[in-house]
């Protein structure tokens, strides 16, 4: 990985807090004209864009148009991290608004990673745009709860696709927290669990073309349909 050059540009969210964000665009883009934007760890324990370069470098290799960006208080983005993630799902919308004035894709998938897949999820079914919803180790476990909680039904509710991606060794998610919470998840919903690898290890580049390869084939497994269809 490494060839896609990332162009970078600044998104006013909601409440006027300016967002550092980067397009890594397909030159070959696939035939379906998804776009996927990934949403970063946890910004008050060092969460930024950066950690998301190389899953966004590979799709872009792989004919798909990826965004990061710095939610508010990480990176170079202005404004101040909150600590539950709630204000930063506007950031997420105003994000897929400018990706979807700015592109015109057929559709976007979300991609939240660690504490950026519950922010993310809460997020899904406010963005009409939005037609699946991936998540790299999502924090569903009973400390992680307390600060994020809030958001789990948010996303179990939503009847959008979903892919949950974990290492069957997270620290804040056991498999059996991870198959409990699932069962009440609406819509299509699979997972994918990598044995013996940890939440932090899971989120290092050793595994950016696993986590590709996942996300990939799971674009490609949904139905072709257009932006506010049902049923996918």
């Amino acid at each position: 990985m490494g060839s896609i050059a990332a162009e970078s540009t600044t998104v006013e969210s909601t409440d006027g807090v300016k967002l550092h964000t980067r397009l890594f665009k397909a030159s070959d883009p696939a035939p379906d004209n998804l776009a996927l934007v990934l949403v970063h760890p946890y910004s008050v324990l060092g969460g930024f864009q950066g950690l998301l370069r190389g899953i966004a470098t590979g799709l872009a290799e792989r004919g798909y148009h990826a965004i990061t960006f710095d939610m508010r208080g990480a990176g170079r983005s202005t404004g101040r991290a909150s600590l539950t993630g709630f204000s930063e799902v506007n950031d997420v919308m105003a994000v897929c608004k400018w990706v979807t004035d700015t592109l015109n894709p057929s559709g976007i998938v979300l991609v939240g990673s660690s504490a950026g897949a519950p922010i993310a999820g809460s997020a899904a079914d406010k963005i009409n745009e939005v037609v699946a919803y991936v998540s790299i180790g999502y924090p569903f476990g009973m400390t992680a709860s307390i600060l994020f909680g809030r958001h789990h039904q948010n996303i179990l509710k939503s009847e959008k696709p979903k892919l949950f991606i974990m290492g069957t060794r997270d620290g804040f998610t056991s498999v059996k927290q991870l198959e409990n919470k699932l069962k009440s998840s609406k819509g299509r919903t699979e997972t994918q669990l990598i044995d013996g690898v940890g939440h932090f290890q899971m989120e290092g580049p050793a595994f950016d073309n696993q986590m590709v390869g996942f996300i990939v084939d799971f674009i490609k497994s949904l139905p072709q349909k257009k932006v506010g269809e049902s049923g996918l």
